[in-house]
C-alpha cells in the first residue's frame, strides 16, 4: 500500500452569526445560529464517468473501507477580519 496526502483548503463567505466552537475532544467545529454545529470533513464521492454527476455512496461498507484508509484528518477554521 502507498501513502496519499490530501490537503483540503476552502475559502468561504459565511454569515456573521457563525461562530467557532470546539468539541469536548478539542476538535474545531462551526456553531450555526439555529443551534446546529457544522464540521466540514472529507466525504468520498463516486462516479461511473468523471464528466457526469458525482455522489456519495449508498453502500456503507464501501464508505467505511475508504474512511478506514484515512490515518489522520485536520481541519482548521479561521475567520479573516479585514
Amino acid at each position: 500500500m502507498k501513502k496519499l496526502n490530501v490537503t483540503i483548503k476552502l475559502e468561504m463567505s459565511v454569515p456573521d452569526e457563525w461562530e467557532l466552537a470546539e468539541t469536548s475532544e478539542g476538535t474545531p467545529v462551526l456553531k450555526l445560529p439555529n443551534g446546529q454545529f457544522l464540521d466540514i470533513a472529507i466525504e468520498p464521492l463516486f462516479s461511473n464517468d468523471p464528466e457526469e454527476t458525482w455522489s456519495s455512496t449508498e453502500d456503507e461498507d464501501t464508505l467505511n473501507d475508504i474512511l478506514d484508509m484515512v490515518e489522520s484528518e485536520e481541519v482548521v477554521y479561521e475567520f479573516v477580519v479585514h
